[in-house]
């Protein structure tokens, strides 16, 4: 079974070990659940240039010198500044590209620059490294924006949205590394540029890259690769005809379909200058979810505490509690991991979970298999012994019966016919075999009616048990009726023979007795032995029943009879007898 069990947490804790892609979009997918909604920040809006406005406008592109003026009224309108997530990789054919670089003097403004496989590097931003140098995720390279527009008064940040496992994108990096340095994403310039900063103080250890400062705003915690996890926020929005800016930076993008590719998120398809927005918005939130270095390390732990503890459960406990508790256990994993995303920090337990699942119901069949075995043994050993309803009883409740022994203060009684050699020389064996089962039939049945156990006949006589394998009240004066009513029906059976009958009351040891490949539930001591030879002296000393002293104590029948000596005993034993009735 331990062997099993450490097969077992091997193979479940490999998706762990190895992070498999099915678990970890697993994971990915939890997260998106479990991370909640956060409220906006307040310093940002989403500036929208919809299909109605280029249709107004003329088609795209639209000219570089209107978009100079739009870029002013905003400005007019109260805006801190306009970040352009647009790319504007070719000169203005009408030549308004001056008009429109010129528009940026009149306030904070950013442009994007795009991801684009084997293209040049752009220009590195400062940085001041606090560790070594490792880490960060490394730049395809941008689509520049034209020369025109590139001017010692425009900043530029890369518009970059790398994807998960499934394609979704849900981790930005802050910074891209470059074989001159590092670059910024266009949300993380936008910040630096609104507080003033001239450089990014990166912290890192041997792992990679652990937090990124901009002066102006708290160390953003980020993965070894300096990537945040974004909060997706409801960041308000507003379109050229509303234009409701005042007090906020401006992300301004294209919705119109067809000109700005749609970003695959968690939340649904974005554009651009959308997913910037929820950048800049992530960088701002408290508690922003993150996944730690040791992330691995602690689901790991809480794994094999959890499914060991699961497995445990439901090993040793019945059924029943065992079920209680692995629900406790299941509830606590999710809660574990509910108030850890809560926190900001992003644990994932979904497959501890699921491992609790799988590996209680292994346990759960296993026990099943074990007790439906038990429960077929004991209908086995104890069919033909006990009353239909005992047998039950010891099924349900096998705890109630110690195969393997225990020390019990039980009553026996033993049976023996008298007269059976005789009648074996005068009758036909079918003619004995029918008497003899009447006679072992009126025994069992008298014992079993008063909850006794038939233990075993060999030959003509019998051995019973009271109180063994389950509790029995009064189990000597239930013995002792028992032996009055065996009396009576042989008398009304009228088989032409007569019993003896021994009864005594002591300790005996009980359980399975014999060979490894064959064995019988049954009892052996001092007690069951003085039983048997009080059965043996009853012919001796001229009566049919002989009870001993310690079962006569707790019944009022039975007078005494005399003291007798019987084998194995030095001293004469007082003994007990049930007078007929007349």
């Amino acid at each position: 079974m331990k062997r099993l069990l450490f097969t077992i947490l091997i193979i479940l804790v490999l998706p762990l070990l190895y992070q498999l892609t099915p678990t970890e979009v697993l994971k990915l997918k939890v997260f998106d659940y479990l991370v909640p909604k956060q409220d906006p920040s307040g310093y940002f809006t989403i500036l929208n240039i919809t299909e109605e406005d280029i249709d107004r406008e003329g088609g795209w592109p639209i000219p570089r010198q209107r978009l100079g003026e739009i870029h002013k009224e905003i400005m007019d309108a109260g805006a801190m500044g306009v970040g352009w997530v647009v790319s504007f990789p070719h000169p203005d054919r009408f030549g308004g590209d001056r008009f429109f670089a010129d528009s940026f003097k009149h306030g904070t403004s950013i442009l994007a620059s795009f991801e684009y496989p084997n293209q040049i590097y752009p220009k590195t931003v400062g940085t001041v490294i606090k560790g070594p140098d490792v880490g960060g995720m490394l730049s395809k390279g941008v689509v520049q924006n034209t020369y025109n527009l590139r001017t010692n008064y425009i900043q530029e940040g890369i518009s970059a949205a790398p994807t998960d496992l499934d394609n979704l994108v849900r981790r930005i990096p802050l910074l891209l590394k470059t074989p001159d340095g590092y670059v910024s994403s266009f949300g993380t310039e936008v910040l630096k540029v609104l507080t003033g900063a001239k450089t990014y103080i990166i912290t890192t250890n041997d792992n990679g890259i652990q937090e990124i400062l901009v002066r102006g705003i708290p160390p953003v915690k980020t993965d070894n690769l300096g990537r945040k996890w974004i909060s997706w926020v409801d960041t308000p929005q507003t379109d050229l005809q509303e234009m409701n800016v005042a007090g906020k930076f401006v992300f301004l993008g294209i919705t119109a379909p067809g000109i700005m590719p749609q970003i695959a998120t968690p939340v649904g398809l974005l554009e651009p200058h959308k997913i910037q927005a929820a950048l800049s918005e992530s960088i701002l939130i408290e508690n922003s979810p993150r996944i730690p270095e040791w992330s691995l390390a602690a689901e790991i732990v809480i794994f094999g505490i959890f499914v060991s503890l699961t497995w445990l459960v439901i090993h040793y406990l019945s059924i029943v509690k065992g079920v209680s508790l692995v629900i406790i256990l299941l509830f606590t994993t999710s809660f574990l991991e509910a108030y850890s995303v809560s926190k900001g920090v992003l644990l994932d337990f979904t497959w501890t979970f699921i491992c609790q699942v799988l590996i209680s119901t292994i346990a759960f069949y296993l026990s099943y298999k074990k007790q439906h075995k038990l429960r077929q043994q004991i209908k086995k050993q104890f069919e033909h012994y006990l009353d239909p309803r005992q047998v039950k009883e010891l099924q349900d409740n096998p705890d109630l019966l110690k195969l393997g022994g225990e020390k019990r203060y039980c009553t026996f009684l033993f049976t023996d016919v008298r007269g059976f050699t005789s009648l074996s020389e005068t009758l036909e064996p079918e003619e004995v075999t029918e008497i003899m089962n009447k006679a072992l039939t009126v025994q069992v049945n008298a014992v079993q009616k008063l909850g006794g156990m038939t233990d075993k006949f060999i030959g003509d006589a019998g051995m019973f048990i009271f109180n063994a394998p389950l509790d029995l009240d009064n189990h000597e004066e239930k013995a002792v009726q028992a032996a009055i009513d065996i009396r009576k029906g042989m008398a009304e059976a009228n088989l032409g023979i007569e019993i003896g009958i021994g009864v005594n009351t002591g300790y005996a040891v009980i359980g399975n007795m014999g060979s490894d490949t064959r064995f019988d539930y049954s009892a052996i001591g001092d007690a069951v032995n003085t039983a048997a030879r009080l059965e043996s002296a009853t012919k001796e000393a001229g009566v049919d029943i002989l009870i001993g002293e310690a079962t006569i104590k707790k019944t009022q029948n039975g007078v005494f009879h005399k003291k007798i000596y019987v084998k194995g005993k030095k001293k004469p034993l007082k003994v007990y007898t049930i007078k007929k009735e007349l």
